[in-house]
């Protein structure tokens, strides 16, 4: 209910038969803009902030465009850029974005994709992802080190600059490898387009990089690749044929815009670089060894559609697997309990959980109880009235529970912040006047920041966190606190401290916790939190154990080290407070 950011959606088609194959087979020039705008649409509830696209033409003469990119803001901003797509733009290369910004960035200047211009074609590099990189000072320091001044300090731009580096290097060593041949004038630009290889750039580029991604590109020779970061963080997909070669995050994507099966489609592993060259020819390379698969579980959870087979299935597990805990919280009262949950991204977890208590009970009794109403505009200035505005974000259905009878039992995905829980759904439930809430879970609780392209980067953000900390308080635990401050300064990047202060409390502590900061004050409905456990979650996902905002155990160094440094920066600011 609580919308969480994401970055990002990425979609790529190669075209490999010649450009007028595609007009007469399919009777249009536009075939492969027609397929992106499709991918990308599909993939719209990855970004909503801004959109890109790039293409490439292999055959256009010198002194004219061969590099095309268009960008725009806003929710629009896929429709935008194709209304200014034309045939002159047309090529055989085609890359998209779509972006949510994590990190507080926004404007044009910041859509992706970003373009670095040279007057040699393979020296052109245009670049895109979704991705989060945790180490980006690292790498700010080795570029400066090397006598480079970028321009604007991001990953997004950083990277651009390193790789176009790593390019420019890969470049000059066949230009040397052309003249040692002997050739001259525009045979050795020909050979450099060639052989250009983009598995030597892709090496020497993501070896400095510590985060989460799936990294896309195209050259202005020809060249197309997608890399995808060592633990398989982050994900992508890819379909070849005779006909194309795409890309794109999420596998029905693939399977809707190219009518296929879930098995025609295959996986970019951890650490593998899928790359197409300049004649069409295309490889899988593994770039960087793989580590301890870490594929990130809130993909399925939340993050990804639900119309891909496999996930549907996670959350209805997700859902089914809450069962018993749901019985113990309506003591086993299933005859006049209502079960129901919150639009949209709920709605495959409830299915599941219902289909649990079918099993147990037989027939149940479900009702549509929420529904997400308008999305309402923040156009009035005083902020008590915009917040009174976004508590009726949510309604609920009059009549479709028995007033001081029946339990209510309602699901969601996930509960981060609780201010949804506390400004609008809490409140509006108890109209109903249920004789108990059971506010339902499939995810753990989230304790820890994300720090590989989820926007959830501070600890006090989170109830389950603010939760514990006013346990702490209450039981003068501050030693706890004290010792847990100390241990993050000096083990930074060693171990995650930060989970010492969960340890003194039990899950249903610190559910009680929560219901008593999030509970309306005059609410009348006694409230009680079921989440779903660890266990749960990788019994349900068991091909994607990426757990570290419920678990604090992160795959790599610099997540370890941004929580450790979350904490520090949580109480230097408490202490300034004082």
């Amino acid at each position: 209910m609580e919308q969480l950011k994401h970055e990002c959606g990425v979609a790529m088609i190669r075209l490999l038969k010649p450009m007028d194959y595609y007009e007469k087979r399919y009777g249009t020039w536009s075939y492969g803009f027609n397929k992106l705008y499709l991918m990308m649409e599909k993939q719209h509830n990855r970004g909503q902030e801004g959109a890109g696209i790039a293409s490439v033409s292999l055959n256009k003469e010198p002194g004219t465009e061969y590099m095309f990119r268009e960008k725009a803001e806003g929710k629009g901003a896929i429709t935008e850029i194709f209304s200014r797509v034309t045939q002159e733009m047309a090529g055989e290369l085609y890359m998209g974005h779509l972006r949510y910004s994590t990190t507080g960035k926004s404007g044009l200047t910041f859509v992706h994709p970003f373009l670095r211009r040279n007057n040699w074609r393979a020296k052109n590099l245009c670049l895109c992802g979704n991705f989060n990189m945790t180490n980006i000072d690292e790498v700010f320091e080795f570029l400066t080190a090397q006598g480079q001044s970028p321009r604007i300090y991001g990953d997004s731009y950083i990277t651009l600059e390193l790789m176009g580096h790593r390019l420019d290097r890969e470049v000059e060593r066949q230009y040397a490898i052309a003249k040692g041949q002997g050739l001259k004038g525009t045979d050795i630009t020909d050979y450099i387009d060639n052989h250009v290889e983009m598995a030597n750039v892709l090496r020497t580029t993501m070896q400095h990089y510590d985060g989460g991604y799936v990294m896309c590109g195209l050259t202005g020779s020809g060249e197309m690749f997608a890399v995808r970061d060592p633990w398989g963080i982050r994900p992508a997909f890819y379909y070849r044929d005779d006909e194309i070669i795409a890309l794109a995050s999420e596998r029905p994507v693939l399977q809707t815009t190219f009518d296929l099966q879930a098995e025609d489609i295959c996986e970019l592993q951890p650490g593998q670089a899928l790359i197409v060259h300049k004649d069409g020819k295309s490889q899988l390379e593994q770039i960087m060894p793989a580590q301890q698969l870490s594929a990130c579980s809130f993909e399925r959870i939340y993050f990804s559609r639900g119309s891909d087979s496999d996930i549907y299935q996670e959350r209805k597990r997700l859902g089914e697997q809450l069962t018993p805990a749901i019985l113990k919280a309506i003591d086993d009262d299933v005859a006049n309990t209502v079960f129901s949950y919150i639009p949209n991204t709920a709605e495959v977890a409830y299915y599941g959980m219902t289909d649990g208590f079918r099993k147990l009970h037989g027939e149940v009794r479900t009702e549509k109880v929420v529904w997400k109403d308008i999305k309402l505009r923040t156009f009035i200035a005083d902020n008590s009235e915009r917040n009174d505005l976004a508590a009726h974000v949510y309604d609920i259905s009059y009549g479709s529970l028995r007033p001081y009878k029946d339990n209510l039992v309602i699901i969601d995905d996930s509960i981060v912040r609780g201010t949804t829980l506390r400004e609008s759904i809490f409140k509006i439930l108890d109209r109903l006047h249920p004789k108990k809430i059971v506010m339902v879970s499939s995810s753990p609780q989230i304790r820890y920041p994300d720090y590989y392209g989820i926007d959830m980067p501070r600890l006090e953000e989170f109830c389950a966190f603010r939760a514990t900390m006013a346990l702490i308080e209450e039981r003068g635990l501050w030693q706890l606190v004290n010792d847990t401050y100390l241990a993050c300064k000096r083990n930074l990047e060693k171990e995650n401290c930060v989970r010492a202060i969960y340890e003194p409390f039990t899950v249903e502590e610190i559910n009680h916790k929560i219901v008593e900061m999030l509970r309306p004050e005059g609410m009348q409905a006694p409230i009680e939190l079921v989440f779903q456990s660890i266990g749960g979650l990788h019994k349900a996902c068991p091909n994607h154990p990426g757990d570290w905002y419920f678990t604090g155990h992160y795959p790599t160094p610099g997540g370890t080290r941004l929580c450790n440094q979350a904490f520090v920066n949580y109480i230097d600011d408490k202490l300034k407070q004082q």
